[in-house]
Order: C-alpha cells, then structure tokens, then sequence
C-alpha cells in the first residue's frame, strides 16, 4: 500500500434534467480528519451523505467541500389553482344578492390565499438530482484520492532520498576515525596533560578517573545503533504504506535527536559535521513528513 499526501484537488460536475451540479473538494494538511462541507439550501442530507463517505475514505487532512447545484427553469411561474376558484365561485353564486355588496372581480378572487400558487418542482424531480449528485460525489473522492496518492508516490520518492542519505551518513560516522578508541584515548589525554601542566594543585589519579568517564560519555556507539534502527523501521513504514504520517513525524522526531547528541559528543570537527548534515537532512525530511497522511 503506497503512501497519500494530505493535499489534493477534485472536482466533478454534471447536468440532469433543468439542474447543473458541480463538486470541488480541496484537501490540506491537517492533525486528524477535519470535513467542512457546503451545500444550497435544502440539500443538507447530501452535506451528510459527504462527511459519511469522506469519512470512510480518508484518515487524516482538512477538506473543504463545496457543492453547487444551479437550474435554467427561471423564476417560479405562477399557476392557478381552478378547481379552489372554481369551489370560491360557486361558494359566492349562493350568498344572497346585495344592492351594497359589489360582485367580485377577477383581481380581488386571484389575490386570495391558494388560488395563485408558484409552480415548484415535485419531489420526485428533486429525488432525481439528488441520486445524480450522489452518483457525482462518489466521482469526486475518487478523483481527489487519486490526487492525493499522486502527490504520496512523489512525496515517497523525496522521503527515500533523505532516508538513504541519513543511512549513509550514519555510517560514515560509523566508520569515522575519529570515533576509535585510540583517537578519543589520545584526545583525553592531551586535555589531561595540558591542564596537569596548567596547575600542579590537580590530583592526577582523580583526573584520570574523571577523564576516563569522559572517554565513556563521548563514545557515540548508542546514537549510532539508534540511527540504524531508525532507518529499519522508517523503511518498514515505507513498505507497509497508507496512513503512515504519525509515526513518520515521531521517527523524524526521533532522527534529529540522535543527530544533536551525536553533534554533542563528537569531539571531532569531522564528526561534527556528519552530524550538523545529519539534522540538515532530518529537518528536511519533518518538513516533508507533514504533508503524508
């Protein structure tokens, strides 16, 4: 299973009937799953329908989804209602004749309540867009996982770059002269010896004591193994694949400590720099690892 990216764009549209729709989702780095969906008034049940199905699909990343629905049938087309006139005109024909009440008019009968109605699509009209922007939202997630793999295939590349670097320079420090017993013996006692010569209040038998624990503490063994497991685990990440950005963010995290106290120990101006290119690389890589689902 490959890597996904946490960015990425989709959009699907379509017509049915009088109605044209259009879904655009935009997706962007996110801590968890945060899903904000717009839709015209009275569609809400698809904003649902979305957050339901986005929700299924994808694990982490802010998506921004907006859903446009627009129609050709112009403004509502008044219609009257015949058979409410027609009762109202029988209901008057029966009232008794009034020399001080005048016969009604037509302009009087139309403005009563229910006898103009607005024409409005029936409910079945609207069910049909309904399956035809459902049918469309399936297209968009889709396209925007598509999008987003896209963006985690190039994205993998990138991180298996800095990955192989960070392998080579742990074992370049691995390797490094400078990290021999003898040479860390031979720099203790030159800094022994000079501070002897410095002032012969010292205790030598206590300083050597002292210069031994230093001997320990600047062997970088420990941070080396650490880095090689770290590399092993980042690859199995790798191969393993999907939702993976978590614990490569704790494993970046992971790499730049190991590198700052290698940079501490190192004793050695050539180690030192193995170790500053170390935490180059692995705040190349943390930035990189933001963006992986």
């Amino acid at each position: 299973m490959a890597i996904e990216s946490m960015t990425g764009f989709a959009r699907a549209a379509g017509t049915v009937g009088i109605h044209a729709w259009a879904w655009e989702i935009r997706s962007v780095n996110g801590r968890g799953l945060d899903i904000r969906v717009r839709v015209p008034p009275g569609f809400e049940v698809l904003a649902e329908a979305a957050r339901k199905r986005l929700t299924g699909a994808f694990a982490r990343g802010t998506l921004h989804v907006n859903l446009q629905i627009t129609s050709d049938a112009g403004p509502p087309r008044p219609r009257i209602n015949e058979a409410a006139l027609a009762g109202l005109l029988q209901s008057i024909a029966r009232l008794p004749a009034s020399d001080t009440v005048r016969p009604p008019s037509y302009d009087g009968l139309l403005g009563i309540r229910g006898v103009v109605e607005l024409a409005e699509e029936s409910e079945d009209a609207l069910t049909v867009v309904e399956a035809a922007v459902l049918a469309g939202l399936e297209s968009v997630v889709l396209g925007l996982k598509e999008a987003r793999a896209s963006e985690g295939r190039a994205l993998e590349v990138v991180l298996s770059g800095h990955l192989e670097t960070i392998a080579r320079l742990t074992l370049q420090a691995e390797q490094h002269p400078a990290r021999g017993v003898e040479a860390i013996r031979e720099r203790i006692a030159a800094q022994v010896a000079a501070l002897l010569e410095a002032s012969q209040a010292l205790d030598p038998q206590r300083l050597h004591q002292e210069a031994a624990l230093l001997a320990v503490k600047a062997d970088i063994r420990e941070e080396i193994d650490r880095l090689h497991a770290h590399v092993a685990a980042l690859r199995l990440l790798f191969d393993q694949g999907g939702p993976i950005g978590r614990k490569l963010d704790f494993l970046s995290q992971e790499f730049g400590r190991e590198a700052s106290t290698l940079c501490a120990k190192a004793g050695d101006a050539g180690l030192s720099r193995i170790g500053l290119e170390l935490r180059t690389v692995v705040d190349q890589m943390r930035e990189q690892v933001q963006n992986v689902e």
